[in-house]
């Protein structure tokens, strides 16, 4: 099997805001184009993305996105440049067909979404409805809601949508 054939698409969202966070965090946020709280972004699961997510494994929290939770994301919140919506025509106009094929693609990593042209490389999200379960400032492994959460990420994401 290829190293193609095994990736995974993974979401990463930023739960916790960095006053206090070393710089290497702030700029590791950065190069996630996780700039402020709430915001989401597609990643692959290659070596050097997960090592960028345990650097900044307190600030935000990421897991495996489903192939359905990635198509509403990308309908109700991926935007081009200037604040307008995914149209069909654009997607026509980068070589898709419709959104489906689009979400097909970028689950199967065979297409990055931050390398689309000119789509925003990431998704301005809610607060989650009814609140954060924990605390931002624990693991999701000590009951918070920071770091590796694996599939449970889309329960977060379909309450942030």
């Amino acid at each position: 099997m290829s190293e193609e054939a095994k990736a995974k698409c993974i979401v990463a969202i930023r739960v916790r805001g960095v006053v206090r966070g070393s710089r290497e965090a702030r700029e590791t946020l950065g190069m996630l184009n996780l700039a402020r709280n709430n915001y989401a972004a597609l990643i692959d699961d290659r070596s050097s993305f997960l090592g960028m997510l345990k650097a900044v494994q307190n600030f935000v929290t990421w897991g495996e996105i489903s192939k359905e939770t990635l198509k509403t994301l990308l309908v109700k919140r991926a935007r081009l440049k200037g604040d307008k919506r995914l149209t069909e025509e654009y997607l026509q106009k980068i070589g898709y067909k419709s959104i489906d094929e689009l979400a097909d693609a970028i689950f199967n990593c065979k297409e990055k979404y931050w390398s689309l042209g000119n789509i925003v490389p990431f998704f301005r999200l809610h607060p989650p409805s009814k609140g954060f379960k924990g605390s931002v400032k624990k693991s999701v492994a000590a009951g918070g809601e920071s770091g590796y959460r694996g599939a449970k990420i889309d329960d977060l994401i379909t309450r942030m949508i």
